[in-house]
Order: structure tokens, then C-alpha cells, then sequence
């Protein structure tokens, strides 16, 4: 594909065909340029098979508004517009459209009312809010849950496999098993749910860190090939990385020769003043490999090597691994603790993949739309109860208890604030009847949804941030919730709401579509 073809497929024709056609109809139908409301949120946690998700972490805004900056209709993309053509052989798009399109085909009329990237999110609150021209936020929605889907379902994946490591170093892996250059997407998602480095060089130096990571089977398996050994290999990676020397010790016998060998080029290094990094398990019963390692190290004087686990690993693995180590290390009178401490988890397929649960549930929905000078909400009615809007301009809360913790995200329509609601009922989102009190005593609440609008000098005013920023915004959202909403099986459901007031309009509205 050559160059000009990759910036035409990642443009603004990064979008489904029929969000174009139905651009058209709003053009010929004089509804384009209608004030309009979408909302992007997801309906379901991933679901990983044996182990659930109990929330999720919002990532993707900021390379979404970057795309959204520059993406435009070009004098390249309306020709391919002007050449399409149906079945018939006529043109799909005629010229007043195209017309329309080069002078208004951008985003600069959009409004995002934005859940900051880090932040927990929930199943039904709204993460986004678009508002501006009807025409130009349906072009967007593809391009939005593409941005935004993927990289909150993978710092997801991420957040929940750096609570399971007990604080211990997480790497990312995944390159190699990515689909494309999703990659790069999926690694910026994962620093943001937690890991601390990704192998990814590219991706790393351009967020600013250094990537990390050892050496592969093939450095071996060269040397063995020429007629030498694994410790050859190893002598050869420690001559050209004294300082950082970190072996992988499972391409022939773990215990009986990768450790062994490791511990005489240690003591090599040592001997010229530099200490070890450590090994590198990739294979086997990692748990008691993890220990006989320790063991095996410690009687050769280097307690404080590192053991970094890789090979499949995902949040219930390590949970498994940490389990075992706890039970057995006593058998070899040795500390589990003292273990754990050494061991970092480097996450490849699992995590860059999400594993089972390959996708986010993300969905871009028209709720509200200006008409005759004021907002008019707008409701999908399904027979699918969970597939029914919540309708109109809404805000989001987020709800604390008296003991701090989150204890519900709470849609209310845009003139309501639960500090003015005295003791308040809040509702399900899409079972009827199913309600909850909550009392101002114990009530501290934030607003969560934050608006982004373009400047006139074409960038946004929004304040950017690093990826130690939106983790610590993580971290602390993380923090907030109940251990139960975090558990890796069958975790708590933690409680989105709406309010009597949004309940009472959807109701009506409901009623109102059925006659």
C-alpha cells in the first residue's frame, strides 16, 4: 500500500460507509448541521470465560482527539467519494454533498463531554458525550469506538493483572501477538492500566520510556548450533550487557543447566565488579521453578536476583503462581514473601489480546437532538430490555460512601445535582423496579464527564497528560472501589444508576412510542 493510500484509509474515511450515506440523507433531509447528542458507553464488563471483570479503565481520548484534529475531508478524499458508485452505476454522493463536505467536513464544531483516560468506568455510564452538527458526529462514531474501545478493554486487562502482581514489575509482551498495529495502541492502553514497561521499542521512546527486555531462545540455540554451548551464550550476552545482565534459563534444563550456568557467569561478572539482573523463566511449572531458583540462587550467594515469569500469563495464572509460591516455599524452608518480593511478570498474548474476551461491548448512541430551539431526548426501545436508552443531556456522579469508597455512578438529566435531592432514591439502568436509597448523610459525590472543544487556532483545550498522570488517576480510582467490585471471579456488580427524574422522562417516552 503506498503511503498515500495508508493516510486516505486512517483519515477521516476511517469509517463505515453507512455512516456517510446516512451523512448524505441528514444533508438532503436539511437535518446536517442539527445540534446533536451521542453517547458512547459499553454495556457489559469482559468476561474472560472462568474470571470476570468487575470494571474497566477508560483509555484512548487522547489519540482519538489528535486523529480528531487532523482528520478532514481533503480534495483526495472527496474525489474517492465522487467515484463511488451502487450496483447501478450510479454515484452514491452527489456534488452539493461533496460541496457541503469540503468546506464543513471536519470536527471543529464537536463538543466532547469526556471521562478523563485512567478513570474507572462502569457498564451504561456514559464515558463520552458528542455534541455538534449532526452530520459530522455520525461520521465520528466509527472512528471513536475504534480509538476508544480497544484501549479501555486492554488497560483494563492490564489494571486487573497489576492488582494481582501485589506491586511487583509488570511488563507488556505482546507485540509479537497483536493484531497489527494494534500493538502500539495496546501498549499505551497497558501502561495506562498498570504495566511499567512494554517490550514495544517504538511505542516506548515515543511515550518516553526505555523498553525493556532479555535476550530470546535463538541466542542459544545459535551457539549450540556452531558447535558451542548455552554457556557460551550466556558469557557472550554478559561480555555486551555487564550491567543488565538478565539470562533466560529454560531453552535446555532449567534446574540442571539454564540455573547453573547463570550462577557460574554471575560469578564471573562479579568478579569483575557488576552484579546480576537475574533469570528468566518461559516455560515449565513456573511456580516451583520460581522457587527452585531461589533456592538454588540464594545458596550461591544472590538472594537479591531477580526472577522475571513469562509464558502465557494472565491475572488468574499469577494468581495461581503467588498461590503455590505461598504454600510450597516452606517445604524448601524458604520465605514466600521473600520470593514474591524478586519476581517481576512479563504479559504478552493475554494481555495485548485481552485474552477471551476480545472486545469491549462499546456502543455510539444518538439520545438527544435540538429542535424547534430546545433538546428533545431520544430513546431506542428494544425488546432486549439492556438494549434500551437512557435518554437525553445527562450528567454523571460518581457516589461515595461513609467509609470513602465509590459506591455508585449515578445519570441524572443535566439540570440535576444529588446534593439538592435530599434522601434520594436512584434506579437500574434497565430493570424496571430495581432501586436503591441513598441518604446525604453519607453522600459525597464528583461530577465525571469534562467538555474538550476546539480552539480557533485547530487544537484542543484540554490539558495533556503522561502516562504516569492518567495511572496515577488509575491508581487512585482503583483504590476507591470496594474489594469485592475487584475480585478476578464473579465480582461484586458495583451499582450505575439513574436518577427518579431520567427514570420518570425514559418511562414517558417508552409509553409515548408504544401508542
Amino acid at each position: 500500500m503506498k503511503l498515500t493510500d495508508k493516510r486516505l484509509s486512517e483519515g477521516i474515511l476511517f469509517t463505515d460507509h453507512y455512516q456517510l450515506t446516512m451523512a448524505q440523507v441528514y444533508f438532503k433531509m436539511g437535518l446536517h448541521e442539527t445540534p446533536a447528542l451521542f453517547e458512547h458507553f459499553f454495556r457489559d464488563n469482559p468476561d474472560y470465560g472462568v474470571h470476570q471483570a468487575g470494571y474497566c479503565v477508560n483509555a484512548g481520548l487522547e489519540w482519538l482527539l489528535d486523529w480528531m484534529q487532523e482528520a478532514k475531508f481533503g480534495d483526495e478524499e472527496l474525489s474517492y467519494l465522487r467515484d463511488t458508485k451502487n450496483q447501478s452505476g450510479n454515484r452514491v454522493f452527489d456534488d452539493d454533498f461533496l460541496s457541503w463536505l469540503e468546506v464543513n467536513g471536519n470536527f471543529s464544531k464537536i463538543k466532547l463531554y469526556s471521562m478523563a483516560e485512567g478513570r474507572v468506568v462502569h457498564p451504561y455510564a456514559p464515558i463520552n458525550i458528542v455534541e455538534g452538527p449532526l452530520a459530522m458526529a455520525q461520521i465520528l462514531e466509527t472512528s471513536l469506538l475504534n480509538h476508544l474501545n480497544f484501549q479501555t478493554l486492554i488497560a483494563t486487562k492490564a489494571s486487573r493483572i497489576r492488582e494481582t502482581c501485589r506491586g511487583q514489575l509488570v511488563l507488556e509482551f505482546g507485540a509479537r501477538r497483536a493484531q497489527h498495529f494494534a500493538a502500539n495502541a495496546g501498549a499505551r492502553a497497558a501502561l495506562i492500566g498498570g504495566a511499567d514497561f512494554s517490550s514495544n521499542s517504538g511505542i516506548s521512546y515515543a511515550l518516553g520510556y526505555p523498553p525493556k527486555g532479555t535476550h530470546a531462545h535463538s541466542l542459544i540455540q545459535l551457539y549450540m548450533a556452531m558447535g558451542q554451548s548455552e554457556l557460551d551464550a550466556f558469557r557472550a550476552y554478559a561480555e555486551v550487557y555487564p550491567e543488565n545482565c538478565l539470562l533466560l534459563v529454560d531453552t535446555i534444563d532449567t534446574i540442571n543447566s539454564g540455573i547453573p550456568n547463570a550462577i557460574i557467569v554471575f560469578d564471573e561478572l562479579r568478579a569483575k565488579g557488576f552484579e546480576p539482573t537475574g533469570i528468566r523463566l518461559d516455560s515449565g511449572d513456573l511456580a516451583y521453578l520460581s522457587i527452585k531458583a531461589a533456592q538454588l540462587l540464594n545458596d550461591a550467594g544472590y538472594a537479591n536476583a531477580g526472577i522475571t515469569l513469562s509464558n502465557n500469563l494472565d491475572e488468574l495464572t499469577i494468581w495461581q503462581i503467588i498461590s503455590q509460591i505461598q504454600n510450597e516455599a516452606p517445604r524448601y524452608d524458604l520465605d514466600a514473601a521473600t520470593i514474591l518480593k524478586r519476581l517481576s511478570f512479563g504479559v504478552g498474548t493475554r494481555m495485548i489480546t485481552s485474552g477471551k474476551a476480545s472486545a469491549l461491548n462499546g456502543v455510539y448512541k444518538l439520545v438527544g437532538i435540538q429542535h424547534e430551539g430546545e433538546w428533545k431526548p431520544a430513546i431506542k426501545i428494544s425488546e432486549n430490555p439492556e438494549k434500551t436508552l437512557n435518554p437525553g443531556r445527562k450528567k454523571l456522579w460518581r457516589l461515595y460512601d461513609e467509609f470513602g469508597k465509590a459506591t455508585a455512578d449515578l445519570m441524572t438529566l443535566d439540570d440535576e445535582d444529588p446534593h439538592d435531592m435530599g434522601d434520594f432514591e436512584i434506579f437500574h439502568p434497565t430493570i424496571m423496579g430495581k432501586r436503591r436509597r441513598i441518604s446525604q448523610k453519607e453522600l459525597s459525590r464528583i461530577e465525571l464527564l469534562h467538555d474538550h472543544v476546539l480552539n480557533g487556532d485547530g487544537n484542543w483545550d484540554v490539558a495533556r497528560h503522561g502516562i504516569e498522570e492518567i495511572r496515577a488517576k488509575r491508581n487512585e480510582d482503583v483504590g476507591f472501589l470496594h474489594q469485592g467490585v475487584k475480585r478476578l471471579m464473579h465480582p461484586h456488580i458495583y451499582h450505575v444508576s439513574i436518577s427518579e427524574k431520567l427514570m420518570k422522562l425514559k418511562m414517558e417516552l417508552i409509553e409515548k412510542a408504544s401508542k
